[in-house]
């Protein structure tokens, strides 16, 4: 399954969920407060900038934003929201689509680095965030922390979160360094009462897992050095039993 395919028009439907998960005020408040920070008082440029999540908040904030999206239909959701005035967006991909202008920031959000399927692709982005950055300028990237220390021997899946109405599965493969992410979601009640299980809805999305340490790397490569990488985006410390980091990385000034 291509991304296009991923990230079609039902995607796009379902993929807002005002209030609660990812739009949630604890989770998208501190997110909008830091990256505000980072960009100082210059334009933004959001990889992979979907139904604009962050990048509409963000620039209600007086931070100027532009976006790339490779999905047709999540920008067709963004533009219900949001005119090209107040947020031009290029059709594309994050690891090559060029647009124009000099960024002071570049961000990437909730794993979606993973999205691309070869390290050479993830390289790519990077140097694709240094492209549009001036010196000094900052390639945010949030991303989860594989976790395979949760595999017993000889499995390869782990549930991740179990919850009423949903239950979010990985499946490794070690030998590839790529994780698919189940979504089951189902009406809890309705299965308990019934016993049905026709009525559940499975979402799937492949990833290429990436250790801290890789994406460093991979920085570096991108002509990037490591500035800062906290648990979240509050600033919390990241530890090795971290589930995910915000990690900052940061051109030289000249």
């Amino acid at each position: 399954m291509t991304q296009q395919q991923l990230w079609d028009v039902d995607a796009a439907r379902s993929y807002d969920t005002p209030g609660t998960g990812m739009f949630a005020p604890d989770v998208l408040g501190p997110t909008v407060e830091r990256l505000a920070e980072l960009a100082a008082g210059k334009a933004a440029l959001e990889f992979a900038i979907g139904t604009g999540r962050v990048g509409i908040p963000l620039a209600g904030r007086g931070v100027p934003v532009t976006g790339i999206e490779l999905s047709e239909a999540m920008v067709a959701r963004l533009r219900e929201k949001a005119d090209e005035t107040a947020l031009p967006v290029v059709i594309g991909d994050m690891a090559t689509t060029v647009v124009p202008g000099t960024f002071g920031l570049v961000y990437l959000v909730f794993n979606t680095i993973s999205n691309l399927q070869t390290q050479d692709e993830q390289v790519e982005c990077f140097r694709n965030a240094a492209r549009h950055l001036g010196p000094g300028g900052r390639f945010v990237v949030e991303l989860w922390v594989p976790e395979l220390r949760r595999l017993p021997p000889g499995q390869s899946a782990t549930v991740w979160r179990s919850e009423s109405g949903y239950v979010g599965m990985d499946v490794y493969d070690v030998l590839e360094q790529r994780a698919v992410s189940h979504h089951f979601h189902f009406d809890a009640e309705e299965a308990h009462r019934t016993g049905r299980t026709d009525a559940v809805r499975l979402g799937l999305s492949p990833h290429r897992y990436i250790w801290p340490s890789e994406l460093d790397l991979m920085g570096r490569l991108g002509g990037f050095e490591l500035e800062s990488r906290h648990a979240d985006w509050s600033g919390a410390p990241f530890t090795a039993d971290s589930r995910s980091h915000v990690s900052v990385y940061r051109l030289p000034p000249s």
